[in-house]
């Protein structure tokens, strides 16, 4: 039973005076479909490029626009849901994500594409810490392990599913432009209802007193785990930042695939392999699972590397759920690890500090990227920062071999 952490009254988990209320499986789901909204425009970046006329820079500028919205968030607001309560939170970032749909819908040029992804990365920023203390919350006793990989699952399997789903829609259906975002505008009601419906695990709460950037003041609960599985978190989504930006270009400019389903799939299945790392983590515990997902990580960016000196399409996917695996023992492991050891007043906060380094992993190598591209072309580009990430990954794995996280969760 979840407690108030200022006078010890209950709160309403599984049931309440309105009868029996969704629990953590449903606060997941509504995890979900936030963020697969955040990667719906993946796999359309080219037919953006042909219709703007922007360049392979602009790509990653406008991907990293998407990281700076987050990063922003997690700086102004992420602890915000420990004061005013986790639905409200929700509720903000489920408008966030409609809005960015809205301007994707009636994107008139580069300035509206901008927005949406700064307005998609707002919500993402207010989902990360948010909704992942609401399903961990959301937990009956005994249900821990199970909220820990739904939360997980629900980041890493929403983000999979946008670009799986925008893809599919933009090759076989009409309105390439149009359509996934009216979709993902469908979910969104569907998820707001659903958060209607989810019981309040903050209490009591109340108004912030100000939006001031926060300290990174990490409670002392928690200091033997962050800095671990948080550096740990920045190599892997480094990776992920590396094929939600470039991979699809990659396969329609250098291996001549210009199917938008199979540029969604390629980008899923890193995001497939980061949902059975997550589910091989709890297995195996934190201890063992950061420096094993680095050791993985390090051998599905090498995987990742070859296929593009080499221009393979199946060597790609093998080192994108290879890689996936890594970055999903780790962050799960990283996440779990940091949630368990925070205390309930500070959880919000505390993980929206676990997404800033992460999100921090996710931007500035991208952006980087792009501007290499115009000098080294795409495949050089990939090379070099492949080879950036796997000596980052390396130092990493060795750090926490050496001072592995004490809880073990």
């Amino acid at each position: 039973m979840i407690t108030d952490r200022d006078d010890g009254h209950p709160l309403e988990t599984g049931a309440g005076r309105g009868g029996r209320r969704p629990g953590y499986p449903v606060a997941a789901g509504v995890f979900a479909i936030g963020m697969a909204g955040t990667t719906l425009p993946t796999p359309l970046y080219g037919l953006y490029r042909e219709q703007l006329g922007f360049s392979e820079l602009m790509v990653t500028v406008v991907f990293a626009v998407y990281a700076l919205g987050v990063i922003t968030v997690l700086l102004l607001a992420g602890n915000v849901s420990d004061t005013v309560g986790r639905r409200p939170v929700l509720f903000c970032a489920l408008g966030l994500s409609a809005a960015s749909a809205l301007c994707f819908l009636f994107e008139g040029g580069l300035p509206m594409l901008l927005l949406g992804r700064v307005l998609s990365g707002f919500a993402a920023g207010l989902f990360s810490g948010a909704a992942t203390a609401a399903v961990l919350e959301l937990a009956k006793p005994g249900q821990e392990a199970h909220a820990g990989f739904a939360a997980t699952a629900a980041n890493m399997g929403g983000l999979g599913c946008g670009p799986l789903l925008s893809g599919l829609l933009a090759q076989y259906a009409p309105w390439p432009l149009k359509l996934p975002f009216l979709v993902h505008l469908g979910l969104v009601v569907i998820a707001t209802g659903a958060t209607w419906l989810l019981p309040e695990t903050v209490r009591p709460p109340r108004r912030p007193r100000s939006l001031r950037p926060q300290r990174l003041h990490l409670p002392h609960e928690v200091r033997g785990v962050f800095a671990p599985s948080a550096i740990a978190a920045f190599a892997g989504f480094a990776l992920l930042g590396l094929f939600t930006a470039i991979a699809p270009t990659f396969v329609g400019q250098t291996l001549g695939v210009h199917n938008l389903a199979v540029a969604g799939a390629v980008v899923f299945t890193v995001f497939l392999g980061s949902t059975v790392g997550q589910s091989l983590s709890g297995r195996i515990g934190v201890r063992t699972a950061l420096p094993a997902g680095c050791l993985v990580l390090v051998a599905g960016l090498v995987l990742v590397a070859t296929s593009l000196a080499v221009t393979s399409l199946p060597v790609l996917v093998t080192g994108a759920v290879c890689g996936g695996i890594g970055q999903g023992l780790a962050f799960r492991a990283g996440l779990t690890a940091v949630g368990h050891a925070a205390p309930p007043e500070h959880r919000g906060g505390t993980i929206s500090a676990f997404f800033l380094v992460a999100y921090l992993g996710i931007s500035l190598p991208v952006v980087g990227v792009g501007a290499l591209t115009m000098e080294l072309g795409l495949r050089g580009a990939g090379l070099t920062f492949s080879a950036c990430v796997i000596a980052v990954a390396v130092a990493v794995g060795l750090y926490v071999l050496r001072r592995p996280p004490t809880d073990d969760d």
